[in-house]
């Protein structure tokens, strides 16, 4: 055989095999599933943050990562048809950024790996057998702001000592997370001889109505309750709670950044990098069962020294130099 018709040979070869050789040779892009459950306009933050856990493990959304995004649009009943939906997409792993939105993701499949970050006990609410040894297809971040209610209750008292009566704002639609964040905080209240109004809001547009109810009450102050939806809508908490002249406790320090009187809570922006590097970890081969879900236990206190002129208010000098960041 001549060697032009040795070379023609091969190239009628390549070119007849060559976009199979070319897809073996590139491997799929891996696909994972965000089920939030708010609306789709809401979540940037904590998606910027879990994009830079995922960076920190080599996945970079675009590039050799693709997310698929769904969002129950503060409808907790939408979680389970939309967990369905990632489940029947064969997502390579499914990323839950609450309680509900984890339980819907662990009823639907128990092969999808889920990491979850979640404001409470991961084994009381059935999502891992145990925090060391999760088992099963689940682990993630879990931070202890219900079991730390309480003490935002203390704390605020401390500004407002005088105050008999006080509001919570919570999402009674997630009693999951909403009921034993009240019973802390009823607790707290009776032994500091404060009578205190649970109130609900699902949706921002609530948040107007559950002021206008604290008004009328005549709570001398509130407390914003640590579900997802007074995170996505904390800029309308903020002016509300200015506009009705209402000391309030929020739930973490961006509240406070963005103009809040006062805040106790996690750091979330380091709970949610963290489900970005646990996702990149499982997409990297290690099992949800071999991570142990990882416990934020470090609390911290903010307080906003423009918002305390504006409500008339003196910070005790003890409390400011407990305080983790003074905004002035």
């Amino acid at each position: 055989m001549r060697r032009r018709e040795f070379i023609t040979l091969i190239g009628s070869a390549a070119a007849t095999l060559g976009p199979g050789i070319a897809r073996a040779q590139q491997p799929t892009m891996p696909v994972i599933g965000y089920l939030g459950n708010q609306r789709s306009q809401d979540p940037g933050p904590r998606l910027a943050d879990i994009r830079g856990g995922l960076s920190e493990t080599g996945y970079v959304e675009g590039r050799n990562l693709a997310i698929e995004y769904r969002f129950a649009e503060y409808r907790l009943e939408r979680l389970p048809a939309l967990a369905a939906d990632l489940v029947h997409r064969r997502v390579a792993l499914i990323v839950a950024p609450s309680t509900p939105s984890a339980l819907a993701a662990k009823a639907e499949t128990d092969s999808i790996p889920i990491v979850f970050q979640i404001a409470g006990d991961p084994v009381r609410t059935g999502l891992v057998a145990s925090l060391n040894r999760p088992g099963g297809n689940l682990t993630g971040i879990s931070n202890l702001f219900t079991e730390a209610a309480g003490k935002r209750l203390e704390l605020l008292k401390e500004v407002v000592p005088a105050v008999l009566s006080m509001a919570l704002l919570t999402n009674l639609t997630n009693p999951v997370f909403a009921e034993p964040e009240a019973s802390a905080l009823q607790a707290a209240a009776r032994i500091l001889g404060v009578r205190l109004l649970v109130l609900s809001a699902s949706h921002p547009s609530e948040f107007e109505g559950a002021f206008a109810t604290i008004a009328r009450d005549g709570a001398g102050a509130l407390l914003i309750g640590g579900e997802t939806v007074f995170f996505s809508g904390r800029d309308q908490l903020v002016a509300l709670a200015a506009r009705y002249k209402i000391p309030t406790m929020y739930p973490s320090i961006a509240h406070t950044v963005d103009g809040g009187l006062m805040s106790y809570g996690t750091r979330f922006s380091e709970a949610f990098r963290q489900v970005g590097v646990y996702a990149g970890r499982i997409l990297n081969g290690e099992k949800p069962a071999d991570l142990p879900v990882q416990l934020i236990t470090k609390m911290e206190l903010g307080i906003n020294m423009k918002a305390a002129k504006e409500l008339g208010l003196t910070i005790p000098p003890t409390l400011l130099a407990r305080a983790d960041e003074v905004i002035e």
